[in-house]
């Protein structure tokens, strides 16, 4: 079957859009889909360990959020790639006041020279001084989706517990319901965990623009897996990744359930119709409409169920996003 981004929509009420995450995080409700009994089970994160195949190996990304994002007034300064300390490629805000050439004064001692200026609007920027420089600090805000009121109180929140290797411009969200606890007792239960690391960039949420989704493109991101890792994935028998960026990473390194250790950049897009090579569950988020994200688990749960599935979350007002609720995919 040949999808279309239209086949990916769906209506959802503005009020289950979460504003917040639950507290304790890992009260936040779990949906679990059983794909070989094709059956829907409502219950809470908490409970996780009554879900898991035994002795499953669950993949975290490690990446942290990074606050990328720079208010100076009436001015914004996004920085999605860094050369070096001092020059960045940008999204900027108002465009205009960021002509080519020009040196722009965000701040009492901070400037910006506008290098370049891409066909996609990214502004290349060179400050005046290191990024590292503690003058910036007090501009620094947490990327939180648009979706999201911004509230810097909660950018403890926007992290996984587990989070280390700073590089991400989003959370890797599926991750934000584990406490340390929880994580600790799964480990005792024979649960065992590995970690990966992809920096998530703004091209895995960009919208698709596109109505023939194979002419979608996403914009590449960095991913590493350690021999460590590389050595624990190979003596499992069975994968939980937690989000879609791990499993990106796995699908991305896997050589038919074989991996070594790896660094790189991927842009692999999945949709209806991939062969997983590596990932035998799933716990995800509810994500937006005509995602790349919401392709990717409809490609791993199946797309009539994927829609089956979404429609019983509305209906029984799961929260959904970035801070929403969970589910399992088994």
């Amino acid at each position: 079957m040949n999808f279309t981004l239209s086949d990916f929509d769906y209506e959802l009420p503005e009020k289950l859009i979460a504003q917040e995450p639950a507290h304790p995080r890992n009260h936040a409700r779990l949906l679990i889909y059983n794909r070989k009994e094709e059956s829907i089970t409502d219950d809470y994160f908490y409970n996780l360990d009554q879900y898991l195949v035994p002795e499953t190996t669950l993949v975290l990304n490690n990446s942290k959020v990074e606050k990328a994002r720079l208010l100076f007034g009436n001015m914004e300064v996004f920085i999605v790639d860094s050369a070096n300390d001092k020059t960045v490629e940008a999204m900027v805000r108002p465009g205009r006041k960021f002509k080519k050439g020009k040196t722009v004064e965000l701040a009492s001692g901070i400037e910006a020279e506008v290098t370049r200026i891409a066909d996609d609007g990214l502004r290349t920027l060179v400050f005046n001084r290191s990024l590292d420089d503690p003058l910036f600090d007090e501009f620094r805000h947490t990327p939180f989706p648009p979706y999201i009121r911004q509230n810097e109180s909660l950018a403890e929140e926007y992290q996984t517990v587990y989070a280390r290797d700073l590089g991400s411009k989003a959370a890797p969200t599926a991750g934000l319901h584990f406490t340390s606890d929880q994580l600790s007792e799964l480990q005792k239960s024979g649960v065992k965990r590995a970690e990966v690391t992809l920096h998530v960039g703004l091209g895995t949420f960009a919208p698709v623009k596109e109505e023939n989704i194979d002419d979608h493109r996403i914009h590449s991101e960095w991913y590493r897996i350690d021999a460590k890792t590389a050595h624990l994935l190979n003596s499992s028998y069975h994968i939980t990744a937690v989000g879609t960026t791990s499993v990106r990473v796995l699908e991305s390194a896997s050589k038919v359930r074989h991996f070594n250790a790896c660094s790189g950049d991927t842009d692999i897009f999945i949709k209806p119709g991939y062969c997983f090579k590596a990932v035998d569950s799933l716990i995800t988020n509810f994500h937006l409409p005509k995602s790349t994200l919401l392709m990717l688990v409809s490609a791993f749960m199946g797309y009539d169920e994927m829609h089956n599935v979404y429609q019983h979350a509305i209906r029984e007002e799961y929260r959904f996003y970035s801070f929403g609720d969970a589910m399992l995919i088994v």
